[in-house]
């Protein structure tokens, strides 16, 4: 397994406005692309990461919000959305910049594992918002697309730091 470079979007962002192609086979390659793809999600310390985001344009992504329990998508499709929520969203290619965004509050996901078996998964609040940042990533879109405004990470910190305040 590999760490791999993480593109930033202030260098690299024609490669991460592409739109990723499907994965038609699932072979040793996908499996060496995910595994390397945790390596490196776990090295950064992120929830995240979208295949374009190190430099592959496959339709392939990973999230792990909690430990151990890593969800690994390929070709991923949003079936299902409902609510809404909004919160701060941070990016690994994006260092230091964070946005402000309104994301569905449930989701429902539908992917194949690296087993080639069909699954579905749904997702609320930080797992729909992760779902959606990430399948965005393979669309060539980035968060601050979306974003009602972009905050500096000081910005972010007073947000958060006042949310937990108030609950």
């Amino acid at each position: 397994m590999a760490i791999l470079n993480i593109l930033k979007e202030d260098k690299n962002i024609s490669a991460l406005r592409k739109k990723s192609r499907p994965i038609e086979i699932i072979d040793k390659r996908t499996a060496t692309l995910l595994d390397d793809m945790r390596e490196t999600l776990k090295e950064a310390g992120g929830i995240g990461l979208a295949a374009p985001q190190v430099g592959v344009l496959r339709r392939a992504a990973i999230i792990e919000i909690e430990e151990g329990e890593l969800i690994e998508m390929i070709n991923p499709e949003i079936v299902y959305r409902e609510g809404e929520q909004q919160e701060i969203e941070g990016c690994l290619s994006s260092p230091g910049k964070f946005a402000e965004t309104v994301r569905p509050a449930k989701i429902r996901v539908t992917y194949t594992n690296r087993n080639g078996e069909k699954k579905e998964k749904e997702g609320i609040e930080l797992l729909a918002r992760a779902f959606c940042h990430e399948i965005d990533h393979l669309d060539g879109i980035l968060c601050f697309d979306k974003a009602k405004r972009i905050l500096t990470k000081e910005e972010a910190d007073e947000l958060k730091k006042e949310d937990q305040e108030g609950k």
